[in-house]
């Protein structure tokens, strides 16, 4: 019940705007997350936001900025200066936590973000 858009191809030291919303038909969420998974390559945290605040992976503090859209259960991932080490297929997650404790989640489709040198 995730829908992302705003994949796509963009050249080294570009920009992209991924969007994710879920659906009506999704229980109680408290946090929303953008992972990604290059070639080959196992599925990594990007950014996450709760009602705690926000986390981002040290490769892309400074360039990408999670942040929560208007509707609710909508989250959206500025990312700048991109390289091309970070093509990847991007995958929102929407999940409800008590504590650090895993209650159940979402996942989107994926997205593909290529980014040529």
């Amino acid at each position: 019940p995730l829908v992302e858009s705003g994949g796509g191809l963009v050249h080294s030291g570009g920009s992209l705007r991924l969007s994710c919303a879920a659906s009506r038909g999704v229980f109680t969420i408290n946090t929303m997350a953008w992972y990604r998974q290059p070639p080959g390559k196992q599925r990594e945290l990007v950014a996450s936001i709760s009602t705690s605040g926000t986390n981002y992976a040290d490769s892309v503090k400074g360039r990408f900025t999670i942040s929560r859209g208007d509707a609710k259960n909508t989250v959206n991932l500025q990312m700048n200066n991109l390289e091309p080490e970070e093509t990847a297929v991007y995958y929102c997650k929407a999940a409800c936590y008590t504590g650090d404790t895993l209650q159940y989640d979402y996942w989107g489709q994926g997205t593909q973000v290529t980014v040529s040198s």
